[in-house]
Formats: C-alpha cells, sequence, structure tokens
C-alpha cells in the first residue's frame, strides 16, 4: 500500500537533487504494487506522478521517492515512501508501472530575505490563521510550525500538503518549479476557501441569529401550513368550521348560548390549526355540542309498575319507596315536583347505592354515579378554567355528558365524607349546583355560561348527617334507611343474595341452603346493620360446595346449620356469653355509630381513695361530662338513694369502656353509667336482659338521645329482652317492624329514679 503522503511528499531538506536515471514510475492514487517477480529489496527509488499527466517542458512531472521500507503480504507489496526531489521523464506507452529514464529539476533560486517572497508567505501564513480559526481542516499547530520554515519553495510544498488539494491542483505544483509561482498558487486557492468557508459562516450566522426557539417552531408550523395547503387540507378545516357552525345553529340551547359558541367558532377560524388556543379551543366545543341539549328521557309514570320494580329490587325500605312514588305522583297530575334532593342515611350495606339505581331503572331514566369520598379539590365539582392547560369540566357536566339526557338520577355518593382544605371546599360547590332554586344557572367554570340543572334527580347517600356541611344539610330530604332486622336479612337473602350467589360460584341448582342455616349466619358469623358481611359469608359456603363439586367429591344437596357451621368453623361473635350472669359494677348500653347500632358495657369500680374520678377506654369529652354528671347526681341524692354520702366522699371510682381501642363519644351513655356507677356502690347487680341508652342532667331527668331505632335493632340482634329509653323518644319506635317489638320490651322513663327501679327491680328507688 503506498503511503498517504504520496500525493505531494515533502523535499527533505538534507537531501539534493538526483542524477537523472533510470526509475520504476507509479501514478497517484493506485492501492496496490504489483511487482511481477521482482523482489521489493531491488526497489530503491520509485518516481510517483499525477494520473492527469502535468507536463512540464513537454514532459510528464512527478516526485522521486526513495523506499524506506517494503513488505509483500498475500501477494502484494506494501511500501513506505519518502519524497526526494521533482523530476521530468516520459510516460510509458503501457502499463501501470515501468522503468523510465527521467531528469530531476530544482526549484528556481528564491532569496529567503527576498521581500516579495516574504510577503506572499506572510499573506499565505494569515490566510491559514483565519481558516484554522473557522474550520476544521486546518490546525493552529499546523500553522505555527510552518511559519518557522524560511524556504519559499519547502513552505509552499509543505502547506500544499497540508490542504490536501485535489489531484489536478497538486499536478499543477509539481510541475512548477517557481516557488513565487507556487506561493501564488496557494494564496489563490486559499481565497477561494475562505470566500466559501464566509459565505457558510454568514448563512449559519444568520440562521442562528433570526430564528430563536419559537421562531423555528413558527417556521415549522408555517411549513405545516403550507403542506397541508398544498394537500388539500385547507378545505378540511372550513370543513370544520362549517360544521360547528350547523351545530351551533341548530342545537337546542338559549340564545345566548349559541351567541357565545358562534364568537368562539369564528376565533377558532382565525387561529392557526396548530396554535396552542386552536387545541384548547376545540375539545371545548366538542364537549359542549356533546353534551344532551333538550334530550330528555320520557318518565315512568305508572305507579303500579314503578311499585312492583321497586318491590323487586329492594326488600322492605317501605318509607323510602312511599316517598320516590310520591314524587312520581305530583309529576303525573301536573305538579312541579322536581328538584327535590334526597339524602339516603343508613349504614354500610343497607343498599343505598343500588337502591339508587333501582330508582333510575324504575323512572326509566339514565344513571350517573359521582364517589365524593376524600374530594377535596372545588375544581372536582365546578370544573377548571379551559384557559388553564389540561382544564377539564366538572364531575357533574361530564356525567350529564356521559348520561346523554338532561333528566338523569344522579347518585352522588358518600357525601358525608367530603374534605376541605386550601383548593377549596367541595362542600359550598355543590350547594350552587344541588339546590333547586339555584340550579338552573349552574356554571361550571370550563363551560363559562350557565347550565340548567333542575331536571336532574340527585341523590346522596351518607352514613350519618354529622359530617355533611350544615348549609347544605339544610337543602336535603333526610331519608333514613335503618337496619336490617333478623327476619329482613332472612327474606333479603333467600330471595336476592342466595340466588346471585349461586350464579357467581357456578353452583346453580345443585346445592341448596335451608333457612336454619342461613338464620345461624345471621346470629353467630355477622353482626353488622347492612348484608355484606352476611353475603361473605354464604359466598364461603357456596365456594365451598363448588371445590367438592369440582373435585368430584360427594356433598349434601342441602346445606343445614350444623353443615354450614362447619363450614365456617368457629363463630366469631361471643359477647353475649358476657350477659348470662349478673354482675355488680357493670351494666348493658347501647350505642349509635356510622357502621349502625352496638351494644356496649359499662364497667364501674369504687375503691378507698381521696374522692377522685378516672374514665378509660378512649371517651371522647361529652362522653366524660356523662360520667361526671351520674357520679354528681348519686352524690347529691345518697340519702334518697340509701347510699352513704360521707364514705362515698372517701371512694376513688373508676369507670371503664371495654374495647378501648375503639372511640367513643356522645351523651347517650349517661343513665348507663349511673346504673354502673349505683351497681358498684350498692353492691346491687343491674338485670342482665336490660339495656340502657339517655342522656342525664345534674337534677336526674332523663333527655332524648338520637339513633334510638339502630340502638333497638342492635339489642334486638344480641337478644336483649328490655330497653330502657326516654319518654321522648317514644315516637322513635312507632315504626320499627313487628317482630322487634313483639321481642323487646320498650321501657320509658323520665327521671334517673325509674331508671334504678327498673334495672335493679326495686320498686322503692322509684319513689322520690
Amino acid at each position: 500500500m503506498a503511503s498517504r503522503n504520496q500525493d505531494l511528499p515533502p523535499i527533505p531538506g538534507k537531501l539534493t537533487v538526483r542524477e537523472s536515471g533510470e526509475r520504476t514510475v507509479f501514478p497517484f492514487g493506485i492501492d496496490k504494487i504489483v511487482l511481477d517477480g521482482k523482489n521489493a529489496d531491488s526497489l530503491d527509488f520509485v518516481i510517483l506522478h499525477p494520473p492527469s499527466g502535468a507536463r512540464t517542458r513537454g514532459k510528464t512531472a512527478g516526485t522521486v521517492c526513495k523506499v524506506l521500507q517494503a513488505e509483500r503480504f498475500e501477494g502484494n507489496l506494501s511500501v513506505v515512501l519518502q519524497g526526494v526531489c521533482r523530476t521530468r521523464f516520459e510516460l510509458p506507452l503501457k502499463g501501470n508501472a515501468a522503468k523510465v529514464r527521467h531528469q530531476p529539476f530544482a526549484d528556481r533560486p528564491v532569496k529567503s530575505s527576498s521581500p516579495l517572497a516574504a510577503a506572499k508567505m506572510r499573506g499565505v501564513l494569515e490566510k491559514l490563521n483565519d481558516l484554522a480559526a473557522s474550520a476544521m481542516t486546518v490546525s493552529p499547530g499546523f500553522v505555527e510550525s510552518v511559519a518557522r520554515i524560511n524556504s519559499p519553495g519547502r513552505f509552499t510544498d509543505i502547506v500544499a500538503q497540508e490542504l490536501l488539494l485535489p489531484g489536478e491542483k497538486a499536478a499543477i505544483l509539481i510541475a512548477e518549479a517557481d516557488p513565487l509561482k507556487r506561493l501564488d498558487f496557494i494564496l489563490e486557492f486559499l481565497r477561494k476557501e475562505m470566500e466559501i468557508e464566509s459565505i457558510r459562516l454568514e448563512m449559519e450566522n444568520k440562521t442562528f441569529k433570526e430564528i430563536d426557539k419559537r421562531q423555528r417552531e413558527y417556521l415549522l408550523k408555517q411549513q405545516l401550513e403550507t403542506i397541508q395547503s398544498e394537500l388539500s387540507q385547507g378545505k378540511e378545516q372550513e370543513g370544520w368550521e362549517a360544521s360547528y357552525l350547523k351545530k351551533a345553529g341548530s342545537m337546542d340551547a338559549p340564545e345566548s348560548v349559541r351567541e357565545h359558541l358562534t364568537k368562539e367558532i369564528g376565533r377558532l377560524a382565525r387561529l392557526s390549526p396548530y396554535s396552542d388556543e386552536a387545541a384548547q379551543l376545540r375539545p371545548y366545543l366538542d364537549l359542549v355540542f356533546d353534551l344532551p341539549w333538550g334530550i330528555a328521557t320520557k318518565d315512568n309514570l305508572d305507579l303500579v309498575k314503578v311499585r312492583r320494580l321497586l318491590d323487586r329490587e329492594h326488600y322492605g325500605l317501605a318509607k323510602v319507596k312511599k316517598r320516590i312514588l310520591e314524587h312520581l305522583a305530583v309529576s303525573k297530575i301536573g305538579g312541579k315536583g322536581g328538584g327535590r334532593i334526597f339524602c339516603l342515611v343508613g349504614p354500610p350495606g343497607v343498599g343505598k347505592t343500588s337502591l339508587g339505581k333501582a330508582i333510575a331503572g324504575a323512572l326509566g331514566r339514565k344513571f350517573v354515579q359521582m364517589s365524593l369520598g376524600g374530594i377535596k379539590d372545588e375544581a372536582e365539582i365546578r370544573g377548571h378554567r379551559k384557559t388553564y392547560i389540561g382544564a377539564m369540566p366538572g364531575r357533574i357536566i361530564n356525567g350529564l355528558r356521559m348520561a346523554g339526557s338532561m333528566n338523569p338520577v344522579f347518585l352522588l355518593d358518600e357525601i358525608d365524607k367530603i374534605g376541605m382544605d386550601f383548593r377549596g371546599d367541595p362542600s359550598s360547590a355543590l350547594l350552587e349546583a344541588l339546590d333547586p332554586v339555584q340550579n338552573v344557572h349552574f356554571v361550571d367554570n370550563y363551560l363559562g355560561f350557565p347550565f340548567d340543572l333542575s331536571k336532574v334527580l340527585f341523590i346522596t347517600t351518607a352514613n350519618t348527617t354529622d359530617g355533611i356541611h350544615p348549609a347544605f344539610l339544610d337543602r336535603l330530604e333526610i331519608l333514613e334507611l335503618p337496619s336490617y332486622t333478623e327476619e329482613e336479612k332472612l327474606s333479603i337473602a333467600k330471595r336476592h343474595l342466595v340466588k346471585r350467589i349461586k350464579e357467581s360460584t357456578g353452583v346453580g341448582g345443585r346445592i341448596s341452603i335451608d333457612d336454619g342455616a342461613i338464620t345461624a349466619v345471621i346470629r353467630s358469623f355477622t353482626r353488622e346493620a347492612g348484608l355484606r358481611n352476611l353475603e361473605r359469608e354464604l359466598e364461603k359456603i357456596y365456594r365451598n360446595a363448588a371445590l367438592k363439586v369440582a373435585e368430584g367429591k360427594t356433598f349434601p344437596e342441602r346445606i343445614d346449620e350444623k353443615e354450614a357451621r362447619k363450614i365456617l368453623g368457629p363463630a366469631p361473635f361471643f359477647f353475649n356469653e358476657r350477659m348470662k350472669k349478673e354482675k355488680v359494677g357493670v351494666a348493658t348500653g347501647l350505642a349509635y355509630t356510622e357502621v349502625g347500632g352496638e351494644v356496649l358495657f359499662v364497667e364501674a369500680s369504687v375503691l378507698d381513695g381521696a374522692g377522685s374520678l378516672t374514665l378509660t377506654g378512649q371517651l371522647g369529652e361529652v362522653m366524660k361530662e356523662s360520667a361526671q354528671a351520674a357520679l354528681t347526681f348519686i352524690r347529691s341524692r345518697a340519702s334518697e338513694l340509701r347510699v352513704n354520702a360521707k364514705s362515698l366522699s372517701k371512694k376513688d371510682v373508676h369507670i371503664h369502656f371495654p374495647e378501648g381501642a375503639i372511640p367513643k363519644d356522645g351523651p347517650s351513655a349517661g343513665i348507663t353509667i349511673a346504673v354502673a356507677l349505683y351497681s358498684a356502690i350498692s353492691g346491687k347487680r343491674a338485670d342482665r336482659d336490660t339495656a340502657f341508652t339517655g342522656e342525664i342532667t345534674l337534677r336526674g331527668d332523663v333527655l332524648p338521645v338520637g339513633g334510638v331505632r339502630e340502638k333497638i335493632l342492635a339489642a334486638h340482634r344480641s337478644q336483649i329482652k328490655k330497653v330502657v329509653l326516654p319518654s321522648f323518644n317514644r315516637k322513635d319506635t312507632v315504626e320499627l317492624p313487628r317482630s322487634v317489638l313483639s321481642s323487646v320490651k320498650m321501657i320509658f322513663v323520665d327521671n334517673i329514679r325509674e331508671v334504678f327501679r327498673h334495672a335493679f327491680k326495686d320498686e322503692s328507688l322509684g319513689n322520690k
């Protein structure tokens, strides 16, 4: 392989021009030197010449090169050459390599001190410096090294080699013996190179100055518009505008809304289709046109059919069903009963959400469900302003869009669990949406114009009303869904749960369960207001049966109580066992929680001390105050209650509520605490079959409390025979199921003395 510096090999300063002689000639650009049958060692000098055949004095000009190294590899000869001098020779007629006679020639003498040569060399150096500063073709180190060369001839040869001249230009320099002319040639070549480089730099600088980031984006958008225009996409843009205008003209919306949309469509037509505003405006228009303007389903006003559908879907709940039928009756006779906001309040699992779906199905309306639990951002209700990035409408508008109707049944689930933080109060935002007086002109921030919500039937659900905003609660019509009795759970399980479980487990009609097994599950394996745990336990039984069927094992076709208990294992509920024996200082109370009524126990102990009162069991402030009021009453009426007041002042009292991990608060445990205290002080045992609920005053009066229905149902589930409660709560027991009234005796009292009389079966305690 010939050396790459063979295009213009340098002439070493120590070598002189050789005499003419016979040399082997090779042209520039050859990749291989093949010597037929000749040894590499026989080559001392070769002549390289341009293929174009540059001529001087009628002969071809070339370069005499000394062979420094020659190696043969796989039939090819690789040589390393060193330039010696210029020479003239006659080209052979045939072949790439041949021996020819040549005549070396030297450069014309030019003095190093010549001002003309120095000026031209300085001009070349200036051009090289400029080229090194603007391009990567010449390095600054090369310019520094070549500046130290004094000989004009050698200077031109070294510079020409670094510039990597094209073959035809290199041939001109090889044939030229005058160093000054070679300097002129290099100066002209460098001048043209600098012109080209300056044009490139000017274009590059102009581009970077005029086009920043946004300008480049704009340029790309302009190019896209040009492409779009070339592809006749402009007609599609006009088609969009015409389509939007057609929709705006035909939609059943108020005139103000149509005018607003027409302005927005006109603004969209003036915008670039790739601008940020257009990207925000198109989804906005699409959403507005997707809203169900003027579309409403026709209500099913056949009251008999509606009643039948509600009875088929839900067992009991007579009061709620009656209110829905009243709502339909008003609409049927031409009244304006719309805009009501029903709130279904009850413990978990009693069927609030499913009742909302059943109401929508009975009315023939679309159903939309929206869970409010944990929502803290007001924008979830009102939406974001459309100018924001990622703006969306509120959940109410989006729900109507999905429903495709102006009068759906809209269920707002878990209304009592709405939060509030720095992003606003969603409860306050709901006031405008749900209030029948205001929601005719409800404004979603994303829409930016009023939207009529008066035809929507809003139904909310909550476990309790305690967590609902007072202003919002005032606008709700409360419909209570009470806890289910044992008989109701049995009926619901037979009519709904078992059927659904059979389908989900694939058992079908191959296995059935008798009433005794279901009753055992209700009494021993569940203790809840609703039905979720009951359904889970029944699923366990049927899944076990499905496993036996799949494995091909025998399994009873009918599951009785014994088989059900065997499958489910030990019963988890045992606190009825705690009431089998009467104990001193223990009383049974009733509490109301968001999961329904509960039975709780109050324990009191009296011991020698300094008359202090200790309360344990994670109690709230109201319950602590009730305990203090009960102790104060007993101390103030010690003589009437036949208690030694003097000894009582030297006793410490400890009141404890078991299950201390559960927070407890409220005034309804007042008379229960009083019964436990009096039992501990007097040594008498309270009736184990009696439970108590009611607030106590310092004068011994018993005040009414809430959640009476749930408390009595809890007592019924725990098989308590008697319940002592305030006389003012007599009205709360009117609508109790007959099965409960027949198994639980209601004892109404006005003061604590009557409570003691029934608790300790002592008639003398009831006398004032």
